[in-house]
């Protein structure tokens, strides 16, 4: 016979988004009585999240402080004709250690894992085993909507943590190494060293297309560790993937509404997410600690505020896809390493602000000003062929 939960605010699917937001919900509210629903077992999947310190407001580094395993005081980038060491912070997540607070926060009867959502509604989640949960308020995390409602290209990776007995001879995180071969689209190696021996390495692609082949990506990290002359490699149990959207245009409320419409979203489901890099860890802690801010937690109040949080960030990054349709539409697929190699040459406060998704004005036309490393001709026409709002 099925069953009906009951419950003050319902979140469905457990991955970053979803996690941060109960997590703020607890330390906020901690009299509130949250579900967490997800298909898998584990809180936020197999997964590696890297950010910036720059990225995240100091108000709200108190999400994060319990959940980060790995930092850093600085960084490298290296292309055919440019390398430098930024002096900016940088930190990574585990998943494992994600799951492991999030558990430790919310009472057990608070994860409803394992359970497939089959749909929600303003104030109900209906599971495909036929259960239901009915709350004041829901929210859906469970990742993008309707990505056919959006001008897209593609960022897609496969990232691998390797032991190298003896030692690696990174020594601190190489955010961008695009000195590999540009196969494609844009194409780049990027190594994060956890400890003396462990370093996670993902192999990252600008790209027209989403087909992400694991297999061929992973044998080419093979290559990576033999060019640095890393002997003895072996895998240390994690491997993950993922294709993230690079927005170039889009409409945004048919975008919203496919995933719900009337329905609170958060995540990639919300459309929150940086244009440029696809990363959502940012927006993830600032719509999580927006939402626990609140004390209105009706799932017509809910959707209110994810849906003004959500356009307001659109609104605010036209820019980013402007950049982006320059991008992919006026370089060269084994050319774009270029325009990347030529940004990595400005101001590190300007690059942080761009990561963050806060560029100044004054950036905006510094990142613009001067010849582009693509041709002029179609550069302005791919500036100027804006997307759907």
């Amino acid at each position: 016979m099925a069953a009906t939960i009951r419950c003050d605010v319902a979140i469905a699917g457990a991955g970053l988004a979803g996690s941060l937001l109960a997590l703020a919900l607890a330390a906020r509210h901690p009299a509130l009585d949250v579900r967490l629903i997800d298909s898998d077992h584990r809180i936020g999947g197999d997964h590696v999240w890297s950010f910036f310190g720059s990225d995240i407001a100091d108000a709200d580094r108190w999400l994060l402080t319990p959940l980060i395993g790995h930092a850093w005081r600085d960084y490298d980038v290296a292309f055919p004709a440019h390398r430098r060491t930024i002096a900016a912070t940088y930190y990574s997540i585990e998943s494992t250690r994600l799951d492991q607070v999030v558990r430790q926060a919310l009472p057990e009867r608070a994860l409803l894992l394992d359970r497939k959502v089959l749909a929600t509604s303003t104030t109900a989640v209906v599971f495909a085993d036929g259960d239901r949960i009915e709350a004041k308020g829901v929210i859906d995390a469970r990742g993008a909507g309707d990505v056919s409602e959006l001008d897209l290209g593609w960022q897609k990776f496969v990232g691998r943590l390797l032991r190298v007995p003896g030692g690696h001879d990174v020594a601190r995180p190489m955010v961008m190494d695009a000195t590999v071969s540009q196969i494609d689209g844009y194409r780049f190696l990027y190594c994060l060293p956890f400890d003396a021996e462990r370093v996670f390495v993902e192999d990252t692609y600008y790209s027209e297309s989403p087909t992400l082949n694991v297999r061929s990506v992973a044998r080419r990290i093979d290559a990576y560790a033999a060019q640095r002359d890393w002997q003895g490699v072996e895998d240390a149990g994690h491997q993950e993937r993922g294709v993230l959207p690079v927005a170039m245009g889009g409409d945004f409320e048919t975008y919203w509404t496919s995933g719900g419409a009337r329905v609170a979203k958060v995540g990639m489901r919300a459309g929150l997410f940086h244009p440029t890099t696809g990363y959502s860890l940012p927006d993830a802690v600032r719509s999580a600690t927006a939402i626990a801010a609140q004390t209105d937690f009706s799932g017509l109040g809910l959707h209110g505020l994810t849906h003004d949080l959500a356009r307001t960030s659109w609104d605010g990054r036209n820019f980013y896809r402007l950049l982006d349709r320059m991008l992919f539409r006026a370089a060269e697929p084994e050319e774009r390493y270029r325009v990347l190699e030529r940004f990595y040459r400005l101001d590190p406060r300007l690059i942080g602000r761009f990561y963050a998704g806060h560029s100044t004005m004054s950036d905006k036309a510094r990142v613009l000003v001067g010849k582009p490393p693509v041709p002029i001709g179609r550069a302005i026409r791919a500036l100027a062929g804006g997307g759907r709002a």
